[in-house]
């Protein structure tokens, strides 16, 4: 597949968060060992709890949204900022890293999910990471979306849902714009793939905490399941 120009050396991490108080400053913290790291922006999509504020004392620039507008959306306004800094030269050509504000002091394993991109061996790397906790669904969403990325490019991922991802700026560009909410990571893949990028998994130390069994796990797995069947329409 074709490459996206020549590989960073430093990357921005961009952070959806919304009402993630347990664990984000934990995540930055951790972030400050990984000398590739010269920046963390943490985009607050409407959350009630301390966020922002945490997010700010742990040193991360932090852009807040009123309401939640959703993970896609989140992330296009974390990437905006870097790209936007990056055409008016405040700031040295960088990749961009995805990851979730829960994975904690895991966080400085965030290396290896880079090196493929340092190393410019890949375009877009996922992260393959281990759930903390016990997980309660079936798997039906990971299954959807493993369907519809091979039946799409030929190629079957194992954690298609992975939101820990890196990738270079031109990568990025590659798959604008972004699915809304929870489709985001199902259409990037199929998108990158397709506009001929190098993309592949990455085995890493993260941890990431499993989705549980009550109520409100149930209700979050039905809405990504119908955000990506709603990606998947609008590539069809």
């Amino acid at each position: 597949m074709a490459a996206t120009g020549m590989p960073p050396d430093r990357f921005t991490v961009v952070i959806p968060a919304r009402n993630e108080a347990e664990m984000i400053a934990e995540t930055i913290s951790a972030l400050r060992s990984c000398r590739e790291i010269d920046a963390v922006v943490v985009v607050d999509d409407g959350s009630d709890d301390r966020t922002a504020e945490l997010a700010e004392a742990a040193g991360a620039t932090v852009m807040r949204h009123p309401r939640s507008r959703g993970k896609g959306a989140a992330l296009m306004t974390g990437a905006g900022a870097v790209l936007e800094d990056e055409r008016e030269g405040l700031v040295p050509p960088r990749g961009l890293i995805f990851l979730d504000a829960d994975v904690g002091e895991s966080a400085g394993g965030i290396r290896a999910l880079a090196e493929p991109i340092l190393e410019d061996r890949l375009d877009l790397a996922m992260a393959i990471y281990s759930a903390r906790g016990s997980a309660g669904g079936h798997g039906l969403v990971v299954r959807l979306a493993q369907r519809a990325i091979e039946q799409r490019t030929g190629w079957r991922p194992e954690l298609p849902l992975s939101g820990i991802r890196a990738m270079t700026l031109a990568a990025y560009r590659a798959v604008l714009p972004l699915a809304p909410g929870w489709g985001v990571e199902t259409a990037m893949t199929i998108d990158a793939i397709e506009a001929g990028l190098r993309v592949g998994e990455v085995p890493t130390s993260l941890t990431h905490r499993a989705t549980g069994t009550d109520w409100r796990a149930q209700l979050h797995r039905a809405r990504q399941y119908l955000d990506v069947r709603r990606a998947l329409a609008q590539r069809s």
